[in-house]
């Protein structure tokens, strides 16, 4: 195989690395092609494992391999599942890591290793993958970690190119100060607070790094609406106001930190409080906004401030009357003339609104239509109108629709939706449902699936 040929199935490969199904199957194609799909699969083993306690298994089959033989034996005749350890690898899997997940391994050792002396295990995991050998780029610290991984040899080499860090501010000086040393390097910053016992000197992690571009403020769900210390890891920020293009905060800030943030691209905004310091903010840039339990108001302003670089918005868990759902439907319109997907709630009164957008909206292909009754189960929609309106206004790139209603349509609304919808691409479609009334819908979409109407459905 030539060598330009290699390099263009690997970039294909590489599109396929979320499709686990695919890559497996293409592992068996040949030893070239086998060669390339390992380092793919094995650059972050952590996200196939779906929290199934055998892919666990199977994986710590293979780590365990790599363990010194006299304490491989030792777990051998402990452990029943290890019994395939024994065979020798046909690759070096673990230097193809680029992800070291200390939240999954904690989560197999105290799972699979119950009644064993766990510290023995968790020492020789660790020194197995952090050596001269590897080197990572994300790093996942697990709750109240107390290892010094700094000091184990070789660990300079090893993170010499880390770029993202997770990890939780309740953690002890000795290996905050640890992660200080090693997280030089990173722009990825994904910070987990608790209620209490934090450790004030994680502003550290904030000031170290010469460029943060991405940072993540994820609060627990009694977390206090004001502290000292969500102040101090805003303001810490302020270093890095110019090159975040992404951040996610999921409480309300404590200080007027977003209005800094002036070249962000995606902002992420969690809160069921009233929010504070989000009036006038400006984020030309912006790309992607998600929003749950935010004011509907500011929202709005967000986006009427943007200069229609928005390709995505994804805003939901918001109560609001009709005036404020035709102004955010009406913002949305103006400002955003490139949007691919959108989420949102759809008031009754303001369909016509709806009509306008995806005249307007002429690139969008992905739409999430949250209708009224689910916020107001005395609400009756009008699906034939709704369903009218789509198959007469949506844009030709528009075929991914997800709806979630409280009530499902009649089977004649949906046999509207798809009569009307022959000739185009093929939808793809998702339906949430809060109450469930039978399955007579499934026969009359899988009739459609078969005229090539209907491509895929889920029900969730």
């Amino acid at each position: 195989m030539s060598k330009l040929n290699r390099d263009i199935i690997y970039l294909i490969l590489q599109e396929l690395q979320d499709d686990k199904k695919s890559l497996y199957s293409c592992l068996s194609v040949n030893k070239t092609w086998c060669e390339m799909i390992i380092p793919i699969l094995w650059n972050n083993p952590w996200k196939y494992l779906n929290l199934k306690i055998e892919n666990y298994k199977l994986l710590f089959n293979v780590i365990i391999s790599y363990l010194p033989n006299n304490f491989r034996n030792i777990l051998n005749q402990k452990f029943n599942f290890l019994k395939d350890s024994y065979q020798k690898p046909l690759f070096n899997y673990i230097n193809f890591c680029r992800h070291l997940n200390l939240n999954e391994i904690y989560k197999v050792l105290y799972s699979l290793f119950e009644g064993y002396e766990i510290s023995t295990i968790k020492n020789e995991i660790l020194n197995l993958f952090i050596n001269e050998n590897t080197k990572f780029t994300h790093l996942y610290i697990p709750y109240q970690f107390d290892y010094q991984i700094n000091l184990i040899p070789g660990s300079e080499k090893c993170f010499s190119e880390l770029k993202y860090l997770s990890c939780n501010v309740n953690i002890s000086d000795n290996v905050l100060t640890g992660l200080v040393e090693i997280c030089k390097s990173i722009k990825e910053l994904e910070l987990f607070i608790e209620i209490q016992n934090n450790n004030y000197g994680i502003v550290k992690l904030i000031e170290t790094p010469k460029k943060l571009i991405d940072v993540r403020l994820l609060f627990g769900a009694c977390s206090e609406k004001h502290s000292p210390l969500y102040e101090i890891l805003e303001k810490s920020l302020i270093k890095h106001a110019n090159h975040i293009q992404h951040f996610k905060i999921t409480k309300q800030p404590s200080t007027t930190i977003l209005s800094s943030f002036v070249n962000l691209k995606s902002l992420e905004l969690f809160d069921d409080i009233s929010w504070e310091y989000l009036d006038d903010l400006s984020f030309p840039l912006l790309q992607n906004l998600k929003a749950r339990s935010v004011p509907i108001k500011f929202l709005t302003n967000i986006i009427g401030n943007t200069i229609g670089n928005l390709s995505e918005i994804k805003i939901d868990h918001i109560s609001h009357n009709e005036i404020g759902n035709k102004m955010i439907i009406q913002a949305i319109y103006k400002n955003c003339p490139n949007l691919k997907y959108l989420k949102l709630l759809f008031k009754n009164s303001n369909i016509l609104e709806l009509e306008k957008l995806l005249i307007k909206c002429k690139t969008l292909c992905g739409l999430f239509i949250i209708f009224e009754d689910v916020w107001d189960a005395n609400v009756t929609v009008d699906y034939d109108h709704v369903f009218e309106i789509l198959t007469k206004s949506s844009p030709i790139s528009l075929f991914k629709f997800k709806f979630h209603y409280n009530i499902e349509p009649k089977l004649e609304s949906f046999k509207l939706l798809f009569d009307n919808w022959k000739d185009r691409h093929p939808i793809l479609l998702q339906t949430v449902q809060y109450r469930r009334y039978g399955n007579s819908h499934f026969d009359l979409i899988e009739s459609y699936k078969a005229k090539g109407i209907v491509e895929k459905y889920e029900n969730k």
